[in-house]
Formats: C-alpha cells, structure tokens, sequence
C-alpha cells in the first residue's frame, strides 16, 4: 500500500512539476499575434476553399494583416465583410465587380447529339476517359455532376443534361472550374446580362450536327454590334464587357440562340418633353437612329427602335433622358 501511495505522490508531484515548467515556457516563449490578425478572421467566411490562393482563411487572415494582399482579395467573401476588412486595415475599400461561374453551354438533352449510352458512374471525368466523352460536341458539358458535388455553397446543378449556375450562390471560388474536364465553365461579370453561352471552336454546319444552339462563328452578332463589344475568334463569339451595353442586338441577330440574354429586359429610353431644350445631341450620337427631332423642337424616341443603350442618357445636357423597363 505505501508503494502505491508512494508512486501516486511521485507521479502527482512530476505533473506539478512539469505543469510548471510547462507554463513557464509557455509565457516565455509565447508568440504574440496581431490582433487585426483574429478580427480579420472572423470577417472571413471560413470555407477554406483556396479560391484566393492561400492554402486556408487563417493563412488569408495573416496574408491580408501584413498587407501581403489587398482587403479584398477574397473571391467569397461578401461587400460588406469586404469593406470591414478594410476598416480593420485602415485602408480604403477597393470595390471591383463581382464575377460568377458561368457553364459555356446550352447543349441540354434534346438540343444535343450523342454518340453513344454512357452508362458508367455519373462523374464527368470519368464520362470524358470514355472515348472522350458521350456527346458528339467535344466543349458541350457532359451533365454528369462533378461540378457539382464539388461545390461547397450549393450553387451549381445538373439541369436537362447541363450544368448550371446559380450566380446569387455563386461565391466564385473556382472549384467547378478546376473539376470540369472540359474547360467550359468560366468566371463572367455578376451583372453581365448577354453571354455567349458556348465553347465549341469549329465553324457553321459542323457545329449544327453536334448541337443546335451552338455558336457557328457566322460573325452575323459582329457585323451589327453598334459598339464593338463582341468579336468571333476562333470561330467563338467573345463579349469585351468593357464595352457591352446590352443592347441585346447580338441576342436579337444570333440564328442559333448561343448568345443568352433576356430581350424582355431590356430598358428604353423616354425623354422628358418639359426639360428638352431640342440641341439634337441625342439623337446625333443614337446609334440606331431611334430619337426624331429638329433642333431646338422637342425630340420624341421611337420605341421600336431604341434598344436601350443608353448612350442618349448619358449625352443628353439637361438629363432630360431616362432608362425604364
């Protein structure tokens, strides 16, 4: 029995012992972390999805306190935990546009060709090791899910054979991107109305057979784009979104309907009668010749002409102009 007191008393008094020393080293050797570094943190999402290039949020936290990135370098985190961060930096907010994942296809299951039954596990990287995929179009998406089941923010589902995005839930962390074996799934503008939702890279009856609503590079969408915001390269129509005023003439044009935009969207523009002082700079620089008027009488705007650029808007000199649905 007194052994058994005796190791018990040992043991108790090397716990003491090594508790203190423990202790001691802990306040001695104690590394001392920024403040700004926790309250970054927690501005933070926490998804550690390594969208902005740090392997997680902590790494990010500490990245951003140094100043070894900027406040908003996260892809994922809201405005306003953008413009927090900031405050905490004591620096000014940078606001840039938001972008979203966006699938490059319009290829569903009755617009599409398919070359054979897939009847594997439902991967799209798998799909795609057999025989380079089902579907005759080699950039239309194989709809099998794995951007899908990667997406930590339930943003991206598989619909009638495609994948699409939801770009409310979209928190642009480019995981989907990385997943898809077929390189058709890209960042796009959040507020982008007309995209060409295509990818395939060949010309004009070859893309019909794989796919009906496929760009054919006919240049038809070029030729009336009244600011020379989209040009075919590659035989693919490409949006400059600098310069794009969605005037939807492209969405209007396209024979194939590759071109995505809702028409019925689209604003037009009214002119306030009472404050036009008929100077006749709007409808000089109307691209479609929808404004009517003689200089220094009231000018009126053809609504079946105008495509809502608002270009008239931002000339006028007395803002006698506006946009409306």
């Amino acid at each position: 029995m007194n052994t058994i007191i005796l190791g018990t008393l040992v043991l108790a008094g090397l716990g003491l012992i090594f508790g203190i020393v423990l202790g001691v080293a802990a306040k001695k050797f104690k590394v001392e972390v920024d403040p700004k570094i926790e309250k970054i943190r927690g501005e933070l999402p926490g998804a550690n999805c390594g969208a902005c290039g740090f392997p997680g949020c902590d790494r990010m936290a500490k990245a951003m306190a140094t100043g070894e990135c900027a406040a908003n370098a996260c892809p994922v985190s809201s405005a306003e935990a953008k413009e927090n961060i900031a405050a905490i930096m004591g620096v000014e907010a940078v606001s840039g546009d938001k972008k979203v994942a966006r699938v490059l296809c319009k290829g569903c299951t009755d617009k599409t060709t398919k070359k054979f039954e897939y009847e594997g596990e439902m991967d799209c990287k798998n799909a795609q090791n057999v025989q380079g995929g089902d579907k005759l179009c080699a950039q239309g998406c194989l709809g099998y899910g794995s951007c899908e089941s990667v997406c930590q923010f339930d943003a991206i589902h598989v619909v009638n054979g495609i994948a699409v995005v939801d770009k409310e839930k979209c928190a642009a962390c480019g995981e989907c991107i990385d997943v898809c074996p077929r390189n058709i799934i890209e960042m796009v503008p959040y507020k982008a109305n007309v995209v060409v939702d295509c990818k395939n890279n060949e010309f004009g009856k070859a893309v019909k057979v794989e796919c009906e609503t496929g760009c054919i590079g006919c240049k038809i969408c070029e030729k009336n784009c009244p600011f020379d915001a989209i040009h075919v390269e590659g035989n693919i129509a490409k949006i400059d979104y600098d310069k794009c005023r969605e005037c939807m003439i492209c969405v209007a044009k396209c024979p194939t309907g590759a071109i995505t935009g809702d028409i019925s969207t689209r604003k037009h523009a009214v002119i306030h009668e009472d404050d036009c002082v008929g100077c006749t700079i709007c409808a000089k620089n109307c691209p479609v010749d929808a404004i009517e008027g003689e200089l220094k009488a009231k000018h009126k705007v053809d609504p079946d002409k105008c495509v809502g650029c608002g270009v008239c808007e931002e000339k006028c000199p007395k803002n006698a102009i506006e946009m409306v649905k």
